[in-house]
């Protein structure tokens, strides 16, 4: 190639380059098209060990997710189902790279509770609302667009969004009956030391809280006008194909008014039942959309600037961001492993992994949560 013309080699380079980092998008309904590992330079046995360890540690609780449920949260004051919950089936993945198919297990079009990882879609709910510019910008104080007393207070006025995203707002008060303070408490006290805490400052103390996630959903149903699944429906899954089986559910009490009509106000979790229930292969979908950085295909659905922001580590916990969970080195780290990876996480061991450097995405459910860590390093272990 001597002769050749510097630009020609120039297009060439960029066309092989483009070829190479190519993802597959599977169309609606179509049957995921797999590739053979070795296609992509990796260790089927490798692949297949990891594959059997997710089959081999499924997680220990009930089947009877209502059960699990109760078991779980039992130390919480007045814990309760509220919403409706499902019982579940056995361990189910699928892993992707660069979005063909090389292994999966267990049924992944079963319909089950997704639990927090119903927060990433709500992050994603929102960060719909900044692309569209009904939130101008996460550092806005919520009392600005929410003035029906929700963010009454001088404490409470003084949170933003990014406060509630990020789950360090310490918002004060009670929704759909469940009281802030109620909400996994500390491990130390009793009901008085819950109840009269000091609070601590918007932005300086992480606390996981599904009262407050629900307050961020109530919040941004009020900027939509609209229920969130329908937001999530025509703004996003739609666009990348999911099926028509996931639903988004809410407490059964928990109606608010909006234009005068009546909806629903959708939880970010399922430890009092409700949240998003969905299928594995409608997870993979979602996690493609965001190891392709927001496009589907050359689509753009939800802006790269916002998956940057929702990835950031977060002041008060550098393993959180947007409701996305972070690898950076801190409390939940994986050893051995990207610390640019993160994932969406839920009870009862349901994970969406996206691996930006290896084009991998990875769906696991109803693994022991205690050893997603031991089968990510398996994963990436094919790889070598």
């Amino acid at each position: 190639m001597k002769n050749v013309p510097l630009f020609i080699l120039f297009l060439l380079s960029v066309v092989v380059a483009t070829a190479q980092n190519q993802y597959y998008f599977p169309e609606r309904n179509a049957v995921w098209e797999e590739k053979a590992p070795k296609a992509f330079k990796m260790n089927n046995d490798a692949l297949q060990k990891a594959v059997q360890f997710a089959k081999d540690n499924e997680y220990t609780g009930s089947r009877d997710l209502r059960i699990a449920i109760l078991k779980g949260f039992e130390r919480e004051p007045f814990h309760e189902v509220l919403g409706p919950t499902k019982k579940r089936g056995g361990p189910a993945g699928m892993i992707l790279k660069n979005g063909y198919l090389v292994a999966q297990w267990g049924d992944t079009k079963r319909v089950d509770m997704t639990f927090s990882v119903t927060k990433s879609f709500l992050s994603t709910v929102a960060g719909l609302a900044k692309d569209e510019r009904l939130i101008a910008s996460t550092d806005d104080k919520v009392v600005d667009y929410i003035w029906d007393g929700t963010f009454d207070g001088e404490h409470n006025a003084k949170i933003t969004w990014a406060h509630l995203l990020q789950q360090n707002s310490d918002w004060s008060g009670e929704l759909w009956g469940g009281k802030d303070w109620a909400d996994r408490p500390p491990k130390e006290g009793g009901l008085d030391d819950w109840k009269f805490r000091k609070l601590n400052e918007p932005g300086t103390v992480m606390e996981y809280n599904d009262v407050r996630v629900n307050v961020l959903a109530y919040s941004l149903t009020h900027v939509w006008r609209k229920p969130l699944p329908m937001v999530l429906k025509e703004r996003l899954m739609d666009k990348i194909g999911a099926s028509t089986t996931w639903r988004w559910h809410g407490y059964d009490h928990a109606w608010t008014e909006v234009d005068g009509i009546s909806m629903k106000s959708v939880t970010g979790g399922g430890h009092s039942g409700a949240g998003l229930f969905i299928n594995t292969q409608d997870m993979a979908r979602f996690g493609l959309l965001f190891l392709n950085n927001g496009k589907w295909k050359s689509a753009s659905i939800i802006s790269e600037a916002w998956i940057k922001k929702a990835i950031e580590p977060s002041k008060p916990n550098v393993n959180y961001g947007y409701m996305w969970w972070l690898n950076k080195k801190g409390d939940r780290h994986w050893t051995g492993l990207s610390e640019n990876m993160y994932y969406a996480a839920g009870f009862g061991g349901n994970f969406i992994v996206i691996d930006k450097e290896n084009d991998l995405v990875v769906v696991t459910r109803w693994l022991e949560p205690s050893k997603i860590g031991a089968f990510m390093r398996l994963v990436n272990a094919a790889l070598d």
